[in-house]
């Protein structure tokens, strides 16, 4: 699955009952949104890119702070490093806003540290990856495929409550986009921190929309408040 060329619909499973007669098995259904939820509990082994040591990490390391947990499929594969990369390139912006990032996919500590050491784009990583080789927290977060035992791309931006706030779940063949995320990170903390709220593409220093003072007189007159050439601007 991981990387793949070609993007496929998973199948339901046909079998034989005892009567031989032909029913279909029952997948396990997917989580249809981490949205809302608290962050689920794990602890696992992971590998330190910036110590160069084996590591433990469990969603304890997390309370109270802005985190971002963010799973790729597999080690060695194409996709994956360069969206590894890009968050990495990100790094010091994450800190500045208070965010810890932690990257995880199905692979032993030991293969992480591997990849790191041999993939030219991962030279400098700073950022801890988690070796989820039980695979129970990729299911937690219900982005697990079962069959293939890898995890799809999702990744789950966590508030200080532990509150996930934003989630964005795909196939493997295209990566994420890192600047298109931190944006999103800072509307949610100037959304949490001031209790108005972010229209569509909002970044620092341009107009929200202040719900938390004016909700009657906005309530259906929002193009009063904003235009359509401020919101794409």
């Amino acid at each position: 699955m991981a990387c793949d060329a070609g993007i496929k619909a998973r199948e339901e499973k046909i079998e034989k009952n005892e009567n031989n007669q032909t029913e279909i098995k029952k997948e396990k259904k997917m989580s249809s949104t981490m949205v809302l939820r608290k962050m689920p509990e794990f602890k696992m082994s992971a590998y330190d890119a910036k110590t160069g040591h084996y590591t433990t990490v469990s969603s304890e390391d997390y309370v109270g702070k802005w985190t971002v947990v963010c799973f790729y499929p597999a080690d060695f594969t194409f996709v994956c490093p360069t969206e590894i990369a890009a968050m990495n390139a990100k790094y010091d912006e994450f800190q500045e806003l208070g965010v810890e990032i932690l990257p995880i996919s199905t692979d032993t500590k030991f293969s992480h540290k591997r990849f790191v050491e041999t993939e030219p784009i991962l030279k400098g990583l700073k950022l801890t990856i988690g070796a989820d080789t039980t695979k129970s927290v990729a299911e937690s977060f219900g982005v697990l495929i079962e069959e293939e035992g890898v995890a799809l791309r999702g990744r789950f931006l966590f508030n200080p409550n532990g509150v996930c706030v934003a989630q964005e779940v795909q196939a493997d063949s295209v990566g994420r986009n890192v600047n298109e995320f931190l944006r999103q990170v800072r509307a949610w903390q100037h959304a949490t921190a001031t209790g108005e709220v972010c229209p569509a593409g909002w970044r620092p220093g341009k107009k929200t929309l202040p719900v938390n003072t004016d909700v009657e007189q906005m309530t259906g007159r929002v193009g009063d408040y904003i235009t359509i050439e401020e919101i794409l601007s």
